[in-house]
């Protein structure tokens, strides 16, 4: 009863932690001098389009921006595919104003 009042609740919060955390790819990308990370994130037996965009800063400081998209895909392959895809239309849509926009680490 515990752990279900408490899966609620982190529900609300926003933690919820019945869904599997993303998986690192190895198929990161480098496009325009940004790198496109896949992480797609398994719901419901398929696989939900997110990543991360990262922009190398001055010395060791990095800016990134996380997408998460509602697209749906059967498989994880097929998600990160669509998630380089994604990640190389946003890159050209906002270039160089893809972080003065949302900041140092945002959310796209």
């Amino acid at each position: 009863m515990a752990s279900f009042l408490s899966g609620l609740f982190g529900k609300l919060r926003g933690s919820d932690t019945s869904a599997e955390a993303p998986r690192r790819s190895d198929k990161a990308e480098v496009y325009k001098g940004y790198e496109i990370h896949p992480l797609p994130q398994s719901a419901s037996g398929q696989w939900r389009l997110a990543g991360i965009i990262v922009k190398a800063g001055d010395g060791d400081e990095a800016q990134e921006a996380e997408f998460i998209r509602a697209d749906m895909f059967p498989s994880q392959e097929e998600a990160e595919t669509f998630c380089l895809r994604k990640g190389r239309q946003i890159i050209d849509e906002r270039g160089g104003n893809l972080f003065s926009e949302t900041g140092e680490n945002s959310r796209l």
